[in-house]
């Protein structure tokens, strides 16, 4: 039971820090608006598809969590 909480605890952390990584980076006018995001724009509606962005985080998220889980 032990071994369960404190993985709670390590992804409650690791959520935050990402939470507030991402708030951060939302400030900068590259991140979010890279080469490959989709953006449809018509008269009312506006879709937004990250595609670069999200490859991007998860390229670091898995280098991230490799070097914390790395036994």
């Amino acid at each position: 039971m032990q071994e369960v909480s404190k993985l709670l605890i390590t992804f409650g952390v690791l959520f935050l820090l990402i939470g507030g990584i991402l708030t951060v980076l939302s400030k900068f006018p590259v991140f979010g608006h890279l080469p490959g995001d989709i953006i449809i724009k018509r008269n009312s509606f506006t879709f937004y598809f990250p595609l670069a962005s999200s490859i991007i985080i998860s390229l670091i998220l898995t280098l991230i969590l490799n070097l914390i889980f790395r036994k």
